[in-house]
């Protein structure tokens, strides 16, 4: 957007949509949140894929694998797959460019062969204790135009979209 009058008006996508449906009862409100939502994503996804993850050589599902690492620790693929809302066959693709890279290792479990337990390196902790801080101040900025009490409107509003789903 432009300026701050542009923050109450309709995204041209927005009103094309009207535009295009609006014969139809359809919840107009409800699809502009929900768009805007995959907008914000893919906004914060790009920017970040683009800056700060480019440096280190990252993907944006790349760094959320040693995200989950780092916070939580080793774990068993499918639980990693998990976390990281991938699909295993996916998870497994990408853990083979982290372990060709040094930042995560794939061990059997010794209670249960069948399981992978995925574990971040030394490197991938030095990775992450290195590129979280940054990550964190471009959430800052995106988030600059808001003050505290929208910051903590926003979190709480997404998260009822989130258990909705």
């Amino acid at each position: 957007m432009s300026d701050d009058s542009d923050a109450d008006r309709m995204l041209d996508a927005e009103r094309d949509v009207q535009a295009r449906l609006g014969e139809q009862p359809l919840d107009f409100d409800a699809n502009r949140a929900i768009s805007n939502i995959y907008r914000a994503a893919a906004a914060v996804r790009r920017q970040a894929e683009q800056g700060i993850l480019a440096e280190y050589g990252l993907s944006w599902g790349g760094f959320t694998i040693l995200w989950v690492l780092w916070v939580w620790g080793e774990m068993p693929a499918a639980k990693l797959a998990e976390e990281c809302d991938l699909a295993k066959g996916t998870l497994t693709g990408m853990l083979t460019t982290l372990e060709k890279r040094g930042l995560v290792d794939r061990n059997r479990s010794s209670e249960d062969k069948r399981q992978v337990i995925v574990s971040p390196t030394e490197k991938a902790t030095d990775t992450i204790d290195a590129l979280f801080p940054r990550f964190n101040q471009l959430e800052v900025d995106l988030v600059a135009g808001l003050d505290q009490d929208e910051i903590l409107t926003l979190s709480r509003l997404l998260r009822i979209v989130i258990t909705n789903s």
